[in-house]
């Protein structure tokens, strides 16, 4: 592992536990009535996975001159919904899986009634959540709203959920091309990216050009993300994933290794992050390193 990605680790631990802290604050106790309802939350929601969405969201609004807290009901938002997409997508009627993080999933442990009730509380909590927004560097009722409006979208029917409705539908394809590919990953995956960076910059007064750049940069960050995830699917360590692998073979999954093999795959997801740090070019480079070095970190990433 790169020596550089030792100063992305403490960056990133240390957003975490501010991302972490925030949402442990805000979503009712487990002994909460209704209590199962609550333990179903926390328990997809803590100890949590990389938090890379909220985490994108801070980086981006400290990158243009905002604070963290300002945008930590945002990015806390951003990854309640992300939490609840999860457990709906780990449903036997979606993607049927028994394990996530290396722990049972959501439905194996509480029913999966609970879960889809669990998904549907943190959906409405992300808005929730959404009101506590100050903005930067002073109160601004058109940004906070327009926060609240690109998030929706980039949650919707013409995002991440439509891109699940196309995975599903996927799985009936019996030759798959790549274009289907890159709009079930862009909406699915990139978008919620996206718009994590866009509104971490909005809220934290970045101007028209930075805001545009850094969701460039989401949407090539996020599609590399998505095909270094098909790549870990295919070929990846079973322990270290906590998942099976092949699963999305064995499902018939439209994924990059299925239409254009292993190694196309990963010369594609190469291309996707040169094509993200050149949307960097418009900040100092010691600014902008963190961004720089996560998108180099995904090619290396192993879980």
């Amino acid at each position: 592992m790169r020596e550089s990605f030792h100063r992305l680790f403490s960056y990133v631990e240390e957003r975490k536990r501010l991302v972490d802290d925030w949402l442990d604050n805000f979503v009712p106790s487990e002994d909460t009535p209704p209590a199962t309802l609550h333990r179903a939350i926390r328990y997809a929601l803590f100890p949590g996975g990389k938090r890379i969405r909220p985490i994108l969201c801070i980086a981006a609004a400290e990158l243009v001159g905002g604070r963290a807290e300002d945008v930590l009901p945002a990015a806390c938002a951003i990854e309640m919904i992300h939490t609840y997409s999860l457990i709906h997508d780990d449903l036997p009627c979606m993607d049927d899986d028994d394990f996530r993080r290396g722990r049972p999933t959501v439905h194996k442990v509480f029913g999966e009634a609970i879960a889809v009730l669990a998904g549907d509380a943190l959906l409405t909590m992300a808005f929730e959540a959404l009101t506590e927004l100050n903005g930067y560097p002073e109160p601004s009722l058109p940004k906070i709203v327009m926060t609240v409006n690109e998030i929706a979208k980039a949650a919707g029917s013409q995002g991440m959920v439509g891109g699940q409705v196309a995975d599903i539908e996927g799985e009936k394809d019996p030759s798959p091309t790549l274009e289907k590919v890159d709009f079930i990953h862009l909406n699915k995956t990139a978008k919620m990216i996206m718009v994590s960076l866009k509104v971490g910059a909005l809220l934290a007064g970045g101007g028209y050009r930075e805001i545009e750049m850094l969701s460039d940069y989401g949407k090539n960050i996020g599609l590399a993300f998505q095909v270094v995830d098909d790549i870990l699917g295919e070929i990846g360590d079973e322990k270290k994933l906590g998942k099976p692998v092949k699963r999305d073979r064995e499902r018939s999954k439209s994924t990059y290794p299925a239409v254009v093999g292993i190694e196309e795959s990963k010369k594609k997801a190469r291309s996707l992050v040169e094509e993200a740090k050149k949307s960097l070019s418009i900040f100092e480079e010691e600014q902008c390193w963190m961004l720089r070095d996560l998108a180099d970190y995904i090619l290396e990433r192993d879980r």
